[in-house]
């Protein structure tokens, strides 16, 4: 006798179009240390999608190329992180890029300050390492953007710091041949990236915007990174979804964030970016579904 399933399936929701547009060619981003545990990359995402590799001070370099070098192997795009502040020298700089391009393949890269507080060497931003010269013939590099300020560059609150270093990295991409793009901080809120987007435009800042986004993760996980990372005023919307108790204990996931900038996006945000807080799977798992490839 035939078993007989009663479990019912969710029934699909119907994909948007504007918001599965908005998620082509998304991007994701790990750790060594994350991708040691994923058994196949191509069990999760689509062929050919950009991954950033995450350089966390006391990050071992070997770790950093063997994961780029995986990628690859897969067919995938790695994009590693060069964070001026833990590279101690050009030498060591040009040691990294050549043994990336040679061994892994890398010709893409994230520039960017880094987190850390003192610099363990000569450089303190990325302008410093653009300007040894060491990415030329790289097709694509990417810098960092902050919707929401940067208290590291603005102590005092407010852009100003962050648009004139903007507004540098716009001038060497006017006089270089690399495809570049800024790569942002998430954020919780579209309005206050409605309106920052703007402001780029208004200060002759043309670079598009690949748009960083919190993946699927629980509301308490989000908050801890959030405040970590500086997340500004948007993140009273995880405070105000902490205090409805029937949906605290669900994950959280970017599904209003990302409607809202569809329905509406400016010009030039002209990708979306995922950091998984939650797990390279579930945020895997929801671009999917939203671009109805399940």
């Amino acid at each position: 006798m035939a078993l007989v399933n009663f479990r019912r399936e969710a029934p699909r929701q119907p994909v948007n179009a504007q918001m599965a547009a908005l998620l082509e060619g998304a991007s994701i981003e790990l750790m060594p240390r994350t991708a040691a545990k994923v058994e196949s990359f191509g069990d999760l995402l689509p062929q050919g999608t950009r991954v950033y590799i995450a350089h966390i001070e006391g990050t071992p370099f070997d770790e950093m190329l063997t994961t780029a070098r995986r990628l690859r192997d897969e067919g995938f795009v790695p994009m590693p992180h060069f964070p001026a502040r833990i590279i101690r020298d050009a030498a060591q700089l040009r040691d990294w890029v050549a043994r990336y391009t040679g061994e892994a393949g890398v010709n893409q890269a994230l520039i960017l300050g880094g987190g850390v507080k003192q610099p363990v060497g000569d450089f303190h931003c990325a302008m410093q390492l653009i300007e040894t010269g060491a990415f030329d013939g790289f097709a694509r590099l990417h810098v960092a953007g902050h919707p929401e300020g940067n208290r590291d560059i603005d102590p005092a609150g407010g852009e100003a710091e962050v648009m004139a270093a903007l507004r540098l990295k716009q001038d060497f991409a006017n006089r270089s041949d690399a495809d570049m793009a800024i790569a942002t901080q998430f954020a919780f809120e579209a309005g206050p990236i409605r309106d920052w987007a703007a402001r780029l435009s208004a200060n002759g800042i043309t670079l598009p915007i690949h748009l960083g986004v919190a993946g699927p993760a629980k509301l308490q996980t989000l908050v801890k990174f959030a405040i970590a990372c500086g997340v500004g005023p948007s993140l009273k919307v995880l405070q105000k979804r902490a205090r409805d108790v029937t949906k605290l204990l669900l994950p959280f996931e970017p599904t209003e964030l990302l409607a809202d900038l569809a329905a509406n996006r400016p010009d030039n945000i002209e990708s979306v970016h995922f950091f998984p807080l939650g797990g390279i799977t579930a945020s895997a798992n929801w671009i999917a579904q939203q671009r109805g490839h399940e």
